[in-house]
């Protein structure tokens, strides 16, 4: 039975008396996404460094393919180094070779031979959309362009682990999508395990199958990243962090909201569904099994991490309690967040 690339068990971690990383534990399994995400100064940087065998944990292992990372000596890691790609937000790209000179290093640190290197080159410039780049200096690249470099420079000697640390954050919305659909592919196509750390909802629910949210140090939240979003029953620390995605109740509509149910008033109501039931039309069904009027106020339907998601603010006229009986059905979660008159 595979146990998953990466077991990490127990790990801590601390800094001048500082705990930046406390008894952290989760299972990475092969071919998955992992997205960690959390606030300034929730230990992702540490996780990462410690991942990547830059660091040791005080106590606590990290296993990866079957190596313990935090009992083999230096003279062993440097082997097992090239198994972990590393992705940067700043790109790190060296000014001083063309885009092919880049990607070539770690084969030449490799002793990995000419016509191997050069092969390998443009098979990977294929891959990340740069063919005809090989021969252009860093500075003539756009950010996307260089990220893109940076992507191919990881994938050089065929990792089992891909790190990706912040990898959008320098990057515009488009180029920001565009680079984690190339992931995406890259995922899908090569088999390869990537773990993302980042500090963005928005790039979790793209691409992430998986998901540890941190917080001072510890794991607050571990599982599928569906299941984690689209439950109520999140942290302080999950709300926060998803707030800045979430549809929210229009200004206007807000300022009329009032807490107890009048006679004729209209329920406003929070709807998370994922997997199949994000897809079932549930506004006509109340129209034709109820008979009442429902209105989409804000969010809709999208994908997180290729499931359908539905995560709607909904108004309904005439809230009984078959209608919360099938909305709850649908969606554990329910939350009435309010009601408001009739003639809105």
């Amino acid at each position: 039975m595979d146990i998953g690339l990466v077991q990490v068990s127990h790990i801590s971690r601390s800094f001048g008396g500082h705990l930046a990383l406390d008894d952290i534990s989760f299972t990475v399994a092969r071919g998955e996404i992992l997205g960690v995400i959390g606030r300034s100064g929730a230990g992702k940087s540490s996780l990462l460094r410690c991942l990547g065998a830059l660091d040791r944990p005080d106590t606590g292992h990290i296993m990866i393919e079957g190596h313990d990372l935090t009992a083999l000596p230096q003279s062993q890691l440097i082997g097992l180094r090239r198994r972990i790609g590393f992705v940067f937000q700043h790109f790190n790209l060296l000014g001083s070779r063309t885009v092919a000179g880049n990607i070539s290093l770690p084969l030449e640190i490799a002793g990995v031979p000419r016509a191997r290197r050069n092969a390998r080159i443009t098979e990977l410039l294929s891959l990340v959309g740069l063919s005809d780049h090989g021969h252009k200096w860093p500075a003539q690249l756009s950010g996307g362009q260089k990220q893109r470099v940076g992507i191919a420079r990881a994938l050089a000697n065929a990792p089992a682990l891909l790190l990706c640390d912040e990898a959008t954050s320098a990057l515009d919305p488009e180029t920001t999508t565009s680079i984690l659909d190339l992931l995406a592919r890259i995922n899908r196509e090569l088999g390869l395990t990537i773990i993302m750390i980042t500090h963005e909802m928005d790039v979790i629910r793209r691409i992430a199958t998986h998901l540890v949210i941190l917080d001072h140090g510890r794991v607050v939240e571990n599982g599928p990243t569906l299941d984690i979003l689209a439950a109520g029953t999140q942290l302080p620390v999950t709300q926060a962090l998803l707030s800045e995605t979430q549809p929210r109740v229009p200004p206007a509509i807000r300022a009329r909201l009032v807490d107890t149910d009048r006679p004729g008033a209209r329920a406003v109501i929070r709807l998370r569904m994922g997997g199949a039931a994000a897809d079932l039309p549930v506004l006509s069904t109340l129209g034709q099994r109820f008979g009442v009027d429902a209105t989409i106020l804000a969010g809709g339907t999208s994908e997180i991490a290729g499931q359908p998601f539905a995560d709607m603010i909904v108004c309904v006229g005439d809230y009984s309690a078959g209608i919360h009986d099938f909305l709850h059905g649908l969606d554990p979660s329910l939350k009435v967040l309010g009601y408001v008159p009739a003639d809105l």
